[in-house]
C-alpha cells in the first residue's frame, strides 16, 4: 500500500482546489478593497472550501450574482488597448 494519496483522492482534491480558488481570490480582493482587515485575515487563514468566502461575498459585501458574474467576466476577458 502506497503512503501517497491515491488517484481518486487526488482528483477530489483538485476539484476542491479549483472550486475554492476563485471564491478565495474574489473574496480577498473585496475585503482588501473595502479595508476589512479582520475579514481578509480570516479568509486567508481559514480553509472552508469556499463556504466562508461565499458568505462574505454575498452576505457581508452584499454582492448580487450579477455583480460577481460581471467581475469575473471582466477579469477573464482580454484587455483591449
Amino acid at each position: 500500500m502506497s503512503p501517497f494519496i491515491n488517484t481518486d483522492s487526488q482528483i477530489i482534491l483538485l476539484i476542491l482546489a479549483l472550486w475554492t480558488l476563485p471564491w478565495k481570490i474574489y473574496s480577498l480582493w473585496l475585503a482588501s478593497k473595502s479595508n476589512q482587515r479582520v475579514w481578509f485575515i480570516a479568509l486567508v487563514l481559514l480553509n472552508t472550501f469556499g463556504i466562508l468566502e461565499i458568505i462574505y461575498i454575498f452576505i457581508i459585501s452584499k454582492k448580487k450574482w450579477a455583480d460577481v458574474k460581471t467581475s469575473l467576466l471582466n477579469f477573464l476577458s482580454p484587455k483591449k488597448k
